[in-house]
């Protein structure tokens, strides 16, 4: 859990950089979807972005962007594989986890995702880019993160109750274990007296013979004896 949390962090801090640049961001989409003469549609998908970039980029600064929003992705992509592997999850979080797999597909149409505040990276943009074409792109990120941040404190939630719930189980246990314990002493006490017993004759199995016996006077009947 700690190693998914500091990753996280990390992501969230190059994340806000990014944040700092979305004009340039923006700007970069904007130049190379004219080179791709792609300005009708909105941009929609990962593997968009990723094709703006390698096919239709001619300016260092735009590729630079460009490639941090999709490095992003792929950190986010590689993490969001790690929850599965750092705990099995019940189904709150195993459905967080497909949400964050479904919205980093590279050909997710992410579109229609609008993040709402406390985020304003929709409110940075034109009113014409929100609605038809960057408000998708711009919120893919964020959602991401919160639904990640969701993941964690529902674990941490659920692992401070666990161990409370311990806890309160070890400080019930003597009280508990009270009575059993006497019942096992006195079992104990009775399995040893029948052991005793057992001993005072040969034993069927291993032919085992209590070598006081050996010593012991014939038995006689109750009375007086001459001596």
């Amino acid at each position: 859990m700690d190693e998914v949390v500091h990753t996280l962090r990390k992501i969230e801090e190059n994340y806000k950089l990014f944040q700092q640049q979305q004009f340039t961001f923006i700007r970069a989409l904007e130049r190379t979807r004219e080179e791709a003469h792609d300005l009708i549609k909105p941009v929609s998908s990962i593997v968009q972005v990723q094709c703006y970039k390698d096919h239709h980029c001619y300016n260092s600064t735009d590729r630079r962007i460009l490639n941090m929003f999709i490095s992003i992705c792929n950190d986010l992509r590689h993490l969001c594989h790690k929850l599965d592997k750092v705990h099995p999850g019940d189904s709150v979080t195993n459905s967080l986890v497909e949400k964050c797999k479904q919205l980093l597909n590279d050909s997710n149409d992410f579109t229609a995702l609008r993040a709402t505040y406390p985020h304003g990276v929709v409110n940075y943009l034109s009113l014409e880019e929100a609605k038809n074409r960057y408000g998708g792109v711009v919120s893919l990120i964020p959602i991401v993160l919160d639904t990640m941040r969701e993941w964690i404190t529902y674990n941490k939630r659920n692992m401070l109750h666990d161990v409370s719930h311990a806890a309160a189980t070890c400080k019930e246990t003597p009280n508990s274990q009270t009575e059993p314990a006497r019942h096992f002493a006195s079992q104990t006490s009775i399995s040893n007296k029948n052991a005793v017993q057992l001993q005072d004759t040969e034993c069927s199995k291993c032919k085992y013979e209590d070598p006081r016996l050996k010593n012991k006077a014939p038995w006689r009947p109750p009375g007086k004896h001459p001596y």
